[in-house]
């Protein structure tokens, strides 16, 4: 049986916290065993705190750290691994759930061979495809599933060996660092489809500009400080992932330009900021209408 530590970072997460707790412990335990999960709560001020330590009642494995003051994900994730005795460290959004009872056994399962190194899972967004900043969103992660089935690009649920490094905390780029790091130590990385997900997207045009230049730029960020390769810019993998996603989707010529210029404009600011070198938004504002699962 495979040990693990689940990392759970979480902000001002009460509406999310309790379904996400739940649904890893929901979750059928073929070939591992959660030795303890770990919520950081960093800053929280509405109610987190509380719910996690009611939930610790009913879950004896389930632990909470408090930050007084938010310094970032990645602070919390070495918090997270500074607790870890098992080896393998399972992180899981606190506003994402396990979107089906053998997500967790899929991610790991590809442990059992020593030369991985890394595990990304399927993020499947709830948004409704109907609105523009819905179709939007699921756009974004279909094209991500086919890039990572391509060359891994992993986030949102992800496992990885515990090799004792530390996450800088000046960034956001969390998973492609400790992807880059593994894979610099001589181990794979393999994408999980199976492993699913569900999280949210924004619900606005206001809200995927805001997280989408966020994101970008911790990306860029990465790729100027490493000389590391991002697969989703690569051009050559998102056409193919455009591709993909327009047969799972259906051809919608309208939404499809709008969400290719909105996620141009996002580069290009991203560019421009990353060159006046403004620095990484390693602590960013919560993208409010992405915590409604």
């Amino acid at each position: 049986m495979i040990q693990v530590t689940v990392g759970i970072c979480a902000y001002n997460e009460a509406t999310n916290i309790e379904a996400t707790v739940r649904s890893l412990y929901s979750q059928r335990q073929g070939c591992f065993v959660i030795d303890k999960a770990v919520v950081v709560s960093s800053g929280s001020t509405d109610g987190t705190d509380d719910i996690v330590k009611g939930l610790q009642k009913e879950f004896s494995t389930l632990r909470l750290i408090r930050q007084e003051k938010r310094m970032g994900k990645n602070s919390a994730i070495n918090l997270v691994l500074d607790e870890d005795e098992a080896g393998i460290v399972v992180l899981l959004n606190a506003d994402n759930t396990l979107a089906s009872e053998d997500s967790l056994d899929s991610l790991l399962r590809p442990f059992e061979d020593p030369g991985v190194g890394m595990t990304g899972g399927h993020p499947v967004p709830t948004n409704d495809r109907t609105s523009l900043s819905g179709f939007t969103s699921n756009l974004i992660w279909s094209m991500h599933h086919h890039i990572s089935e391509i060359s891994p690009k992993i986030g949102e649920l992800i496992a990885f060996r515990n090799e004792g490094g530390r996450l800088p905390t000046d960034m956001q780029s969390d998973e492609d660092i400790l992807r880059m790091n593994l894979e610099e130590a001589g181990y794979r990385s393999v994408y999980v489809s199976e492993a699913t997900v569900s999280n949210r997207g924004p619900e606005s045009i206001h809200d995927f500009m805001k997280q989408r230049v966020r994101v970008n730029i911790g990306e860029m960020y990465m790729a100027r400080n490493f000389s590391y390769e991002i697969p989703t810019h690569d051009f050559r993998k998102l056409y193919a992932a455009m591709l993909g996603s327009i047969r799972d989707m259906g051809f919608h010529p309208l939404k499809l330009m709008t969400a290719v210029m909105m996620e141009s404009f996002a580069r290009l600011y991203a560019i421009a900021y990353v060159k006046a070198d403004k620095g990484d938004m390693n602590v960013w504002e919560q993208v409010q209408s992405t915590k409604k699962l």
